[in-house]
């Protein structure tokens, strides 16, 4: 059985062609940092130890993921300088007869698992101190090409940046180098020690001719995977890499039951769940850890962060944040779900209605135009068009509480604290100040007062200005 690899991801670029004080590998790409996802990847490959070099002051260390340790890259310039901020845990792992040494970059977020894994099994099957990631399907242009010998070995890698310095012959190779790579540790560390610095810097890529004259083997793992070879220096990089990473989560959910009826619009975040049977309108947007059970209709012109959905619930043109919704629930069109607002099973939250920090029961229906803030309506009751709890006092938050089957009329405004009885009515129109006792109906509006001949008298008055 191998021993599980230690993977070190590379993290210590600037990254000032994103116009970012933020480092780069903390840009996100559908909810999820760039490290996150390659972090995400080695552990699905079986990293045993996770270690992300980057320069000190960087930020990172208050950003990784839990159990990933931090390596400060303190001196030195380069890739190979990168790696030698590790030594201490790659001596410790090979000492304990730890497995490879994996080499990722943290700025290409699409890497997958499945990728090392091919990667480690290449570097297993040759015995080799050294092996790179490479392809023959992209534009080779700026990468390093693979030079082989006669008989298929690596014999060195030839860099591109500069082609007018490169042989004719070189540039005609399709097989690049995709920057990652699985290395013996001990190997790679006694090369490493061996690189000369070139314009000051040290690169990894210095370690294969020294292997290779040290008679080591240097293997190759060919992937048709292109996606593992877009980098990020850019935010139009950015924008592209997400564009892909949301197609392929939209892929996954659709091979998973789920019907999106128009993919171009929508944007999924990586960690959103959805149920089987579901359908996703055009113009949808889930973000954060939102969770939507089966036989939902969502959208079309919907966004959900943090939402908690049931099954069989319907939101069309409507805005849900940080909130519960229970099965069979009906929301919108053109509702606002707060964070807090608990929606209960078979409610009805309808148009431009906005629910915040506030319980509707199971059966409840809070139709049309009505604000209920931090509030409580009982199971079946019905709060009509207009309602709106006054919760605030100019200091203090205070909460309504609607019971059971209550019926309220239009306009009513509760000025919380209030408690409003089960199977009570309100009139509408209605100020409510005070407590509304069970079964009674609670009217606070002045008596209606009609002036005979006040349209006379009015027009008479216009006529003499």
């Amino acid at each position: 059985m191998p021993q599980p690899p230690t993977v070190l991801i590379m993290a210590a670029g600037h990254g000032t062609r994103m116009r970012s004080s933020r480092p780069k590998v903390l840009h996100r790409v559908c909810g999820r940092t760039m490290i996150d996802w390659v972090v995400g990847a080695a552990r699905s490959a079986g990293a045993g130890r996770v270690v992300c070099v980057a320069r000190p002051g960087s930020g990172l260390e208050r950003a990784l993921p839990e159990g990933v340790e931090l390596a400060e890259q303190r001196a030195g310039e380069g890739t190979g300088a990168a790696v030698l901020a590790a030594r201490d845990q790659i001596e410790a792992d090979s000492s304990e007869g730890g497995g490879a040494v994996v080499i990722l970059s943290g700025d290409h977020p699409l890497v997958t698992g499945e990728l090392i894994e091919g990667l480690l099994a290449a570097h297993a099957r040759a015995d080799a101190a050294a092996t790179l990631l490479t392809t023959d399907r992209i534009d080779p242009t700026g990468y390093g090409r693979v030079l082989r010998a006669s008989d298929g070995s690596v014999e060195r890698l030839v860099e591109t940046r500069n082609p007018d310095h490169v042989p004719t012959q070189a540039l005609a190779i399709r097989e690049v180098n995709l920057g990652s790579y699985a290395f013996r540790g001990p190997d790679l560390l006694s090369a490493l020690d061996g690189v000369r610095e070139t314009d000051g810097e040290r690169y990894l890529t210095g370690v294969f001719p020294l292997l290779r004259d040290r008679g080591q083997t240097i293997a190759t793992h060919r992937t048709d995977d292109t996606r593992s070879a877009l980098g990020v220096n850019t935010r139009a990089d950015l924008m592209e890499v997400e564009r892909m990473a949301c197609r392929t989560i939209l892929e996954r959910h659709a091979l998973a039951g789920v019907t999106f009826s128009a993919p171009e619009t929508v944007y999924l975040d990586a960690d959103v769940e959805i149920g089987e049977d579901t359908s996703i309108g055009p113009g949808v947007t889930l973000t954060g850890p939102t969770r939507i059970g089966r036989s939902c209709t969502i959208g079309p012109q919907t966004t959900i962060h943090a939402g908690r959905i049931g099954d069989r619930v319907s939101a069309p043109h409507s805005h849900l944040v940080e909130c519960e919704v229970a099965d069979g629930a009906s929301i919108g069109p053109f509702a606002y779900l707060r964070p807090d607002a608990r929606i209960g099973e078979e409610a009805k939250v309808g148009s431009f209605v906005e629910i915040k920090n506030s319980t509707v029961g199971r059966g409840a229906k809070v139709p049309h135009l009505s604000y209920i803030g931090d509030a409580d309506v009982g199971e079946g009751s019905n709060v009509g068009a207009g309602n709106i709890t006054a919760n605030y006092d100019g200091r203090d938050k205070h909460r309504t509480r609607i019971g059971r089957n209550v019926r309220t009329g239009v306009d009513t405004a509760f000025v919380a604290p209030v408690s409003i009885g089960d199977d009570a009515y309100t009139g509408a129109g209605s100020v409510i100040v005070e407590d509304v006792p069970e079964g009674a109906l609670g009217i606070a509006r002045s008596r209606q007062r009609n002036v005979e001949g006040y349209s006379e008298r009015a027009q008479g008055e216009n006529q003499s200005e």
